[in-house]
């Protein structure tokens, strides 16, 4: 006899705080120590790399500072290079010609203001040019070890999808995040659902099949096995 299958759950309908623990239990399990596929060496190379990841991708990204951070990679060297020699590296992102004006912008005020030192406060990173509260909480979190929560597009579908903290803006979710996700796990929370959200959790088609949390998710459209995942 084939086994009833459970009612799937009403859109919107949230986690409760044991599944929350359990949730990010199975993803600590699964990988102990996250971090960003970003490559970096330094704070300030990370910075750099986080600004230039906007609207592009990890991969992209570290192929051009493959290239650049050998030669520069210090807001002395950068600011050097000048905003014509820097877009000869980073040509190949998205957007190259505001970034590098922001980079070069950015690289002066670190040595004008900040003795060339990355500062360690969301304040006086988000006066940074190029520098917004998601890029400053991902310095924060993975230069600094901050327990900051920095909500790209990946980390707004999962949320939203699996009922961990729905919200219709970055910033709810945000919030919402930090209010709920247990302290044992907040300071690798950011690089455990990015991960998900890039390789299991598609915008298009969510691998569902191999999700480690299919019994805790709130998607009302989620898949069963032999079934086929219609994206959100």
């Amino acid at each position: 006899m084939t086994q009833a299958r459970k009612p799937r759950p009403a859109p919107g309908s949230r986690l409760t705080v044991g599944e929350i623990t359990e949730l990010f239990r199975r993803l600590r399990a699964a990988n102990p120590h996250p971090t960003t596929e970003l490559e970096y060496t330094t704070p300030f190379e990370l910075l750099v790399a986080v600004v230039l990841s906007a609207q592009a991708t990890d991969v992209g990204v570290n192929k051009a500072t493959r290239k650049l951070f050998p030669v520069a990679n210090t807001p002395a060297a950068i600011l050097a290079l000048g905003e014509d020699g820097l877009k000869r590296y980073i040509n190949t992102i998205g957007l190259y010609n505001a970034k590098a004006a922001n980079l070069i912008a950015l690289c002066r005020q670190l040595l004008e203001r900040h003795g060339g030192e990355v500062p360690r406060t969301r304040e006086a990173l988000e006066a940074l040019p190029g520098v917004g509260r998601k890029t400053a909480n991902v310095v924060l979190n993975t230069a600094f070890g901050e327990p900051t929560i920095a909500v790209d597009t990946h980390i707004f579908r999962v949320a939203n999808r699996t009922g961990l903290a729905p919200g219709k803006t970055v910033r709810a979710v945000e919030d919402t995040l930090m209010r709920v996700v247990p302290e044992d796990f907040k300071r690798d929370a950011h690089h455990w659902l990015i991960l998900h959200g890039r390789y299991i959790c598609k915008a298009r088609k969510p691998d569902c099949q191999h999700c480690p949390i299919h019994d805790l998710c709130r998607w009302p459209e989620k898949n069963h096995p032999g079934e086929q995942t219609r994206a959100a």
